[in-house]
């Protein structure tokens, strides 16, 4: 079996994976353990790989993701205790009731809502915070929903590249490289996207107000003349702990200044921070385990998604000596195929022209797909013209993240117009050009820095 056939059966093989999960007919982890075992017997049987060498490459791929699974289990854990203990809500309540009626100051709050929440990194959790707490407000002062969900989703893309959101874990477990360390790349970048966040939420505001929205708009109602704490009451449950709520803000700044200062690695903040939390919100050993038990299921998806994705990642990316010779590995072989087709001036330029192309690609690629199918695909072409590995994925994590939440292939998506009351085809046809221009301006202030070469 010659590299040309090896090449075309890779393409297939992440189509198929594409296509499958495209169609729902499977979970990402089913698909990632499936698609590529299959490759893997028709190598064996065509004489590529013996089925040492996919044991080999099997285990190799595990060594890539097991730190990366570490750090999405326990972050997930984490950021599920201080939900629960109320520290968001507490939050929200204060910020709301800082601004009032105004509506300029609602875009912005709901931006500043929207970074905060999503600090755990989940788009489901985020919008399960931001969109409950405001869309009554918006409601009430004739603020239409689809701005509601354009300025919570930009803000999320920028928080997005957090090194335990889901994006930048998958790049890092791509490049064989610990998260945190590829965060810190990205932070000038993403300092520079919460800024132009506020920027854009501020814009949506004054087109808000200039189509009457606001308690005394020119759309407001007279059953609409209600108090700021009629519209925004703070949510209470049992498992809210108003006493503690110091003592977390100081616990949760400790964790991020941990991974910040990169001394241990980025799971092991949160494996403390878990500890000392769940230890002191709620003491017991029953309790702790109804607290850890309720936020296992999200934690398990994602975990199995990595284990699944490690098998992708050894069969397809990685790659085996015998003897003296090393065998090209799959990705290796598509990446030769491309390279015949492509001419010379774009693959010179080709973190350019991915993160150019990377926004519409998120409408048709999930994430799992667009980092573990094509970032090693684009790697591998990338290095043929003399291109950075890491030039490629900057480009690919900060362009692409900025879409992540217009994309119907992110379940969270489709839990934010829902909430929203929102129709799918109006949530992207009303923030797909500010999201496409967003991540051009991103793009463009991460070459000004020389994080992106030209």
């Amino acid at each position: 079996m010659n590299e040309i056939i090896v090449g075309i059966l890779g393409f297939a093989t992440i189509i198929g994976i594409v296509i499958t999960l495209f169609k729902s007919k499977t979970l990402p982890n089913i698909a990632f353990i499936i698609f590529p075992s299959i490759l893997a017997l028709i190598l064996v049987l065509g004489g590529y790989y013996t089925f040492d060498n996919i044991a080999a490459l099997i285990k190799s791929g595990f060594g890539s993701t097991s730190k990366t699974a570490a750090l999405f289990v326990f972050s997930v854990l984490y950021f599920g205790i201080m939900t629960d203990a109320g520290m968001f809500d507490v939050i929200i309540g204060k910020l709301m009731k800082f601004i009032g009626g105004n509506v300029i100051g609602v875009t912005v709050m709901t931006c500043i809502i929207a970074l905060i929440g999503h600090l755990d990194g989940g788009g489901a959790s985020t919008f399960l915070i931001v969109v409950p707490a405001m869309l009554p407000v918006y409601k009430k002062m004739h603020m239409r929903s689809t701005s509601l969900l354009q300025v919570s989703v930009l803000a999320m893309g920028v928080l997005n590249l957090m090194p335990w959101a889901g994006p930048t874990m998958r790049a890092a477990s791509v490049l064989g490289m610990e998260a945190s360390k590829l965060w810190n790349t990205l932070i000038p970048i993403q300092i520079f996207g919460v800024i132009l966040a506020l920027t854009h939420a501020v814009i949506v505001g004054i087109i808000e107000k200039k189509r009457g929205a606001g308690l005394n708009g020119a759309l407001a109602k007279a059953e609409s003349n209600v108090s700021v704490d009629e519209i925004y009451q703070t949510k209470t449950s049992e498992l809210a702990r108003p006493k503690l709520f110091w003592f977390n803000i100081v616990l949760t700044v400790s964790v991020i200044i941990l991974l910040v200062i990169d001394i241990f690695p980025s799971y092991v903040p949160f494996m403390l921070g878990v500890a000392i939390a769940v230890l002191v919100n709620y003491p017991g050993a029953k309790q702790q385990k109804a607290i850890i038990n309720s936020h296992a299921a999200p934690a398990l998806m994602m975990c199995s998604t990595l284990m699944g994705a490690a098998v992708l990642m050894g069969i397809l990316v990685k790659s085996v000596k015998v003897g003296d010779t090393e065998i090209a590995s799959v990705v290796t072989c598509m990446a030769d195929l491309i390279k015949m087709g492509l001419p010379s001036f774009l693959g010179t330029h080709l973190p350019i022209v991915i993160g150019i192309l990377s926004v519409p690609l998120a409408l048709a690629f999930d994430t799992d797909s667009y980092f573990y199918g094509m970032l090693p695909v684009m790697i591998g072409i990338g290095q043929s013209f003399g291109v950075d590995a890491l030039s490629i994925t900057i480009a690919m994590v900060v362009c692409r993240n900025c879409a992540t939440f217009i994309s119907p292939m992110v379940p969270a998506t489709l839990l934010g117009v829902g909430l929203a009351d929102v129709d799918i085809k109006d949530h992207i046809k009303n923030c797909f050009l500010w999201v496409w221009g967003f991540s051009i301006l991103c793009m463009i202030f991460a070459i000004i820095l020389g994080i992106m070469p030209l």
